[in-house]
């Protein structure tokens, strides 16, 4: 069994693009444990080297990480959220994985290369484009398969 299949078979929930409903409060928690798990590990992966000294993405530069945690942290719950609530509406392919991977980059990459606060906002704000972009592919997608009647695509129509 490789990998991809291991997955999907241990998270068959995350494949079926079914509205995830429920209470708010699980929705919120939901938010809270992929930001805080994107976090932890991008933190984790942060006392490594990755690649080599020329072009990698250096370790963690010495000093205080938490205003640069704090800042990952809430652009991802951001970012998670928005993934979520869009969930919660509409068929959304994936979340968890979208929202983690923005989340565990973000911190990667924010330890590593310590930005100013100027490209931090930005690195910040293209996170929650890049999931509002991801939720808006998924509502228009939902739409259009929606728009016949049938969750195909309609005959005809390009």
């Amino acid at each position: 069994m490789d990998m991809i299949s291991f997955n999907d078979a241990v998270d068959g929930d995350e494949q079926t693009e079914t509205p995830r409903q429920g209470p708010l409060w699980r929705h919120a928690l939901w938010s809270v444990a992929v930001t805080a798990c994107g976090l932890g590990l991008g933190w984790a992966a942060s006392v490594f080297r990755l690649g080599p000294p020329e072009y990698g993405i250096p370790s963690a530069a010495p000093g205080f990480p938490w205003a640069l945690l704090a800042a990952c942290g809430a652009a991802g719950l951001v970012a998670a959220a928005l993934l979520r609530g869009t969930a919660a509406r509409i068929p959304v392919y994936a979340p968890t994985r979208v929202g983690f991977v923005l989340v565990f980059l973000g911190t990667r990459l924010a330890l590593g290369f310590r930005p100013e606060p100027a490209p931090l906002a930005a690195a910040a704000g293209a996170a929650v484009l890049a999931s509002a972009a991801y939720c808006g592919y998924a509502a228009w997608t939902h739409h259009r398969l929606t728009a016949c009647g049938q969750a195909q695509r309609c005959p005809g129509k390009a």
